[in-house]
């Protein structure tokens, strides 16, 4: 064997050590290592921030549900079921897209101008669902109550939140339809209120599933 052979046959062999070592530590050690420590420090985001009810994963806190009727016939958009607390407009991309009403295949907002005529009509369409349908005997929702995300969605379309504002606002409609009283509620939506990430940073909130996971428990329990 000669001496250019020798020497390709060495570089072969340092080169396929060099790929052995690199797999083993970059594909089996370091994501095992990774996997370990995300699951021993940070277990519930690590596994998708789920939500469970009863022994029973409900959803992810990171994601926005809808709470809507069966679809009539002849209905293209369902009615929302208003024993549940409802999240924000879930427009997504669009009619023509996949991710309408929180599928999951895509994500983003509808990207209309601020001066669409489609959104200007989305807007005022929800403010006027939103009074309408929180307005019960002895309470009425004025048009100047409806905070900003009851009527726009976000710039993901899956936000699962809302403000303690909106939250409020249905109380007296959940209470009435689930036979509860409004102090009930009130107080559901007051243990379900989160307040700013480290005292400043973002806005109080209230998850939505978590509220109504709260809420189907209360209604149980009469």
């Amino acid at each position: 064997m000669n001496h250019s052979v020798t020497n390709t046959v060495r570089l072969f062999g340092a080169g396929l050590r060099a790929l052995l070592m690199l797999t083993l530590v970059t594909g089996v050690i370091y994501p095992l290592l990774v996997t370990g420590v995300a699951q021993g420090l940070f277990h519930d985001k690590a596994n998708g921030s789920e939500i469970t009810a009863h022994g029973k994963v409900v959803g992810s806190s990171l994601i926005g549900q809808s709470y809507d009727l069966p679809l009539k016939k002849g209905q293209e958009t369902p009615d929302p079921d208003l024993k549940w607390f409802q999240g924000r407009p879930a427009n997504g991309l669009g009619s023509n897209s996949v991710n309408t009403q929180y599928k999951l295949l895509l994500s983003g907002a509808t990207n209309l101008s601020a001066d669409s005529k489609d959104l200007l009509r989305q807007v005022r369409d929800a403010k006027a669902a939103v009074v309408r349908n929180n307005s019960v005997p002895g309470y009425t929702v004025k048009p100047s109550q409806v905070p900003a995300e009851a009527v726009t969605s976000s710039g993901s379309g899956l936000d699962p939140d809302i403000s303690p504002r909106y939250a409020k606002i249905q109380v007296h409609r959940v209470a009435e339809r689930n036979g509860l009283s409004v102090g009930q509620v009130e107080k559901l939506v007051k243990d379900k209120t989160e307040g700013r990430t480290v005292g400043f940073i973002g806005e109080p909130r209230v998850n939505v599933l978590e509220l109504n996971v709260a809420l189907k428990d209360l209604v149980a329990q009469r």
